[in-house]
């Protein structure tokens, strides 16, 4: 003679489905953000802000910045305006103070 489940049985283990079903749900949606995520950088990675071409890495007294091969912008990665601010004492290091949070 078969037991038929409990409905605290049968509760129990459709809780632990939903459970396990919404856990593959979030690492789905985790990895398609990752995914577009890389892509947008892939996109964006050394191009320049205002006109979208290539940037290239020039050495500005031992500091790598980035200058645009199209409109000569040149663009500064986290840090770098400070650290030239340290390299420019002065007049350059005032003004750079600006440009501080």
């Amino acid at each position: 003679m078969p037991n038929k489940p409990s409905e605290m049985e049968e509760e129990y283990y459709a809780r632990l489905e939903f459970e396990r079903r919404k856990k593959q749900e979030a690492e789905k949606q985790a990895r398609i953000v990752e995914e577009e995520k890389n892509k947008l950088k892939e996109l964006h990675y050394m191009a320049c802000p205002k006109c979208g071409m290539k940037l290239i890495e020039i050495d500005y007294k031992g500091i790598a910045v980035d200058k645009c091969s199209v409109c000569e912008g040149v663009w500064l990665d986290a840090g770098e305006l400070e650290a030239i601010a340290r390299l420019e004492k002065g007049i350059l290091d005032k003004w750079f103070r600006v440009f501080k949070r």
